[in-house]
């Protein structure tokens, strides 16, 4: 019974060890990966933050496109 118990013991002990191994692994992989720069909220001259306008368009919505 004692031997049972180190055995399964010893088994629990190893695969919370491999577990640990690969987060770190993972976390160290991750924090690689990240980039830390921060957003730039200066912006250039004459920009209002606006996306440019585009053309109309030459037709309604559902209606065939004519070539």
């Amino acid at each position: 019974m004692s031997n049972d118990r180190n055995s399964h013991r010893t088994a629990v002990t190893l695969f919370a060890a491999a577990v640990l191994i690969a987060m770190i692994a993972a976390f160290i992989t991750t924090v690689e990966q990240v980039d830390t720069r921060h957003a730039n909220y200066q912006v250039t001259p004459g920009t209002i933050g606006l996306a440019k306008p585009h053309p109309p368009l030459d037709r309604a919505p559902g209606e065939a496109i004519r070539n």
